[in-house]
């Protein structure tokens, strides 16, 4: 299991937009929950249901290597993706970005976790990122 100092380093290197070629290695509950991605890391990725096709047979099947795009991160050690290939994107995926998620275009290329302070209390208590950029016990 990896520890919070290796998941910060490898945080550290990601940025909103960025590509990764991956590995489809599971899909637990086609058509409810997402797939699981083998992105060549200590840590999987995931791509969420919301971002797939509504026809779970259109999602790219274990086995398919393509490329994605990092799409979120937050404190739990997985990298959230967004496929390249539209055909892996839900069919209205334009709409629903600029419903839910407007400001991506301005997001492509920022740091996912844009601070150098540290992500643990000096006592190793993991902190999350206010809304002001400060450490919150979690």
């Amino acid at each position: 299991m990896m520890n919070i100092g290796e998941w910060e380093e490898i945080r550290h290197r990601l940025h909103f937009g960025q590509r990764v070629s991956g590995r489809v290695v599971q899909i637990p509950r086609p058509g409810t929950i997402g797939v699981f991605v083998d992105i060549g890391l200590a840590v999987g990725g995931f791509v969420d249901v919301l971002l797939l096709p509504e026809d779970a047979a259109r999602w790219p099947a274990e086995g398919t290597e393509t490329e994605f795009e990092v799409w979120w991160v937050d404190e739990r050690p997985q990298v959230r993706l967004k496929p390249v290939d539209r055909q892996f994107l839900r069919e209205d995926f334009d709409e629903w970005l600029s419903r839910w998620r407007p400001g991506w275009p301005r997001e492509r290329g920022l740091p996912v976790w844009p601070s150098n302070r540290r992500l643990t209390a000096p006592d190793g208590t993991l902190l999350r990122r206010s809304r002001t950029g400060e450490g919150q016990v979690v």
